[in-house]
């Protein structure tokens, strides 16, 4: 009999749904192009429910249901972050905790809610059982097993997931092996966030306009940001200077010695776009070039593996990953289409393997 599973993604931003059966990819949807909300982060009902109806599956069908992170751990990050850095960011703190305890906390029992309503000829005794995968294994698991490599290094990066914020993994066959993280707050996706919200535009939805306004700009702030932000070692690792964010206590990415480093406030969105900007689009993508590949020669390195899979949000920077492809030594390279959090959730074992992976020179 087929084991199918339906993995879910909500709650943050780009939900969405997929069904596995076998391990084959069958159906997979994002709830905004049913919603009509861009990166809508409700429960993806319309998504579920195309994916169940596309596989012909009901309800009590599913032998499991897959949430794509583990929400007591992010929880836990809250939690000694806020602790870390008091009395500063109580307002955030204040903002924040209803939330988590009327909902994120007991996510198991909202999950099983939704899914009841979905299906009123359910009961809660017939759900499938509800599992939950830490969020930086789903981003490495739907890079993978999707890809057409049998073995493979997985190098994911993004803003947060519970801890992690860049991993590596070693893929062979039906296994992911993890190698090393870094963990937040030290993230590369957050430092594009921090300027793209100080650009003007939104986080977690303009960060393609930050690397689209780069080539228009000069790297006049590189070297700034090298001696104030970022310690970035050789082998591509690096720690960020938090004096300069607001991310981890704040109701904002950035603060007023941000501000003062680089010449003024952040823009206010929709107003005129500036040279400033240009300059400073393209001072952070030149940075996050330079971090993907030495994080990606380094993997090689470790791994000895000819090809290399990327996930997470900085795997749609589309220029950093056709750097990684010319000027990196891999052979092949392979990114999940949907490589944020709507694609975090598609980790099926063999299928996908008519999916063609970027080879240098092609």
């Amino acid at each position: 009999m087929a084991t199918n599973i339906l993995g879910i993604s909500a709650y943050y931003h780009d939900s969405a749904a997929c069904l596995l059966r076998d391990g084959a990819i069958v159906a997979a949807a994002q709830e905004e192009r049913f919603s009509r909300k861009k990166h809508d982060a409700h429960f993806p009902q319309h998504a579920v429910r195309f994916c169940l109806d596309s596989g012909r599956v009901h309800l009590r069908d599913l032998d499991y249901v897959v949430f794509y992170d583990k929400p007591l751990l992010k929880f836990e990050r809250l939690l000694e972050t806020y602790v870390a850095f008091s009395p500063k960011g109580i307002r955030s703190y204040l903002m924040a905790m209803p939330v988590w305890m009327k909902e994120k906390v007991l996510l198991k029992k909202v999950l099983q809610n939704e899914l009841l309503s979905l299906f009123p000829d359910a009961t809660k005794s017939s759900l499938p059982p509800l599992l939950f995968s830490e969020h930086h294994e789903s981003h490495a698991a739907s890079a993978f097993f999707p890809s057409p490599f049998e073995m493979a290094a997985v190098l994911c990066m993004d803003g947060v997931g519970e801890w992690a914020t860049t991993s590596a993994w070693l893929g062979e066959g039906r296994s992911l092996v993890p190698l090393w993280e870094i963990n937040f707050p030290h993230s590369l996706g957050l430092l594009y966030s921090a300027f793209t919200y100080y650009t003007g535009f939104k986080v977690n939805s303009g960060e393609y306009k930050v690397m689209g306004l780069a080539p228009y700009g000069r790297p006049k702030y590189v070297q700034a940001i090298y001696d104030h932000l970022l310690d970035l070692k050789p082998d591509g690792t690096f720690r960020l200077n938090i004096d300069y964010f607001n991310y981890c206590t704040g109701l904002t990415m950035t603060n007023g010695k941000f501000d003062s480093l680089f010449d003024g406030p952040a823009r206010k969105p929709e107003s005129p776009l500036t040279q400033r900007e240009m300059d400073l689009a393209r001072s952070v993508q030149d940075i996050t070039e330079e971090v993907m590949l030495r994080l990606a020669r380094s993997l090689h390195r470790e791994t000895g593996a000819p090809n290399l899979c990327l996930a997470g949000g900085v795997a749609l920077n589309c220029v950093g990953n056709g750097r990684v492809l010319r000027e990196g030594p891999f052979e092949k390279l392979f990114i999940q289409p949907a490589a944020g959090d709507a694609g975090g959730l598609r980790s099926g074992s063999d299928h996908g393997r008519e999916y063609r992976p970027m080879e240098r020179g092609s």
